[in-house]
């Protein structure tokens, strides 16, 4: 399962977050149910949740979505397409995670905690008829298999070892990943395996944002130092700056209406003088982007511009604030187009 660049997914979440808080209202939203929460791996390492619903709402949603959405996601909603289910208006709510299916070595060899390649599952929420759905894939004889009760249909040819599949839970939850985390979620549901619940680090950081918006994110200690060395490589060639990395511990992200558009990304470090000299450190890399973008992407500079950076415990806290005229300048832009 090869591994997509972690700076094009915290663009990404980046930008539903910034979607997102055009959308939300300051009323706490219903979120996802721990029912479904309970069904991811206990080993996720990040977790991300979007309301399509709510988001299709907007004018120009249909152009931003094409530059957000999670490939996998994509290639889902295709698949759908062909069989009669229009994800437009039965697909909801969508909640992924990923789970790392290897990890890189230091400069000495030992291995590390930072993800080389991943796998995918996800939920998709909305309203479906499995019967019929099912029955269409069959008699165009698409490529299955059987995971216990449930038949899996393949959206490739079913052999190779990235292929994605996807299945009816029931109803209402269409599931779509790589089959051997199709599998350990059979088995979670069953009770043979561990739940995301059982990560007591994660699910409490998930509790924490978990309906506060339409879009929210949580990433490991493995995603964030991985999303550091990608996102703001210049901030570890400070003296003592990869330490204070290697002992961050998660990134959240949230996201709320106001006046303006607010986005909330959280760093969560080792403790507070961590937060303290690491705020710092990232105002200074934001500042760098920011030059770097005034020439080819003045929107972004302008964005980069308004964030806050101020420690506030043991996380760093970047705040920002964008009109709907820079979101939209934004987009025309492509500034979030990148392959997943």
């Amino acid at each position: 399962m090869r591994m997509r660049a972690t700076v094009s997914r915290i663009v990404t979440i980046c930008a539903l977050a910034l979607l997102g808080t055009v959308l939300a209202h300051p009323a706490k939203a219903g979120g996802v149910s721990a029912d479904t929460l309970a069904l991811f791996p206990k080993d996720t390492g990040e977790i991300g949740y979007v309301d399509l619903k709510k988001a299709r709402g907007e004018k120009w949603f249909p152009a931003l979505r094409e530059q957000i959405l999670p490939e996998r996601f994509k290639q889902f909603e295709k698949f759908l397409s062909a069989a009669g289910v229009d994800p437009n208006s039965q697909v909801d709510e969508l909640v992924w995670g990923l789970v790392p299916s290897g990890t890189t070595k230091d400069a000495k060899g030992a291995p590390t905690d930072i993800p080389s390649s991943e796998m995918t599952i996800g939920i998709a929420m909305g309203n479906y008829n499995p019967d019929s759905t099912e029955a269409y894939f069959k008699q165009q004889k698409l490529s299955m298999t059987k995971a216990g009760n449930y038949t899996l249909f393949a959206f490739g040819s079913g052999a190779g070892a990235g292929d994605l599949y996807f299945f009816f839970l029931d109803s209402s939850k269409a599931v779509f990943g790589h089959k051997p985390l199709i599998d350990k979620l059979l088995e979670i549901r069953m009770g043979g395996q561990d739940s995301l619940m059982r990560n007591t680090q994660m699910y409490n950081l998930i509790n924490e944002v978990n309906g506060s918006g339409v879009v929210w994110a949580v990433l490991d200690p493995g995603y964030t130092r991985l999303a550091m060395s990608q996102l703001a490589p210049e901030v570890q060639q400070f003296p003592d700056a990869a330490a204070l990395v290697q002992r961050m511990q998660a990134m959240i992200i949230t996201a709320n209406a106001s006046s303006g558009v607010d986005s909330k990304f959280q760093a969560v470090c080792g403790s507070s003088g961590d937060a303290n000299t690491l705020s710092q450190l990232m105002a200074a890399g934001l500042l760098y982007k920011k030059y770097q973008a005034t020439k080819d992407n003045p929107e972004l500079a302008q964005l980069l511009d308004q964030a806050n950076v101020s420690p506030s415990g043991d996380r760093v806290v970047i705040a920002i604030t964008v009109s709907d005229d820079q979101m939209t300048s934004l987009i025309r832009r492509n500034t979030f187009a990148f392959k997943m």
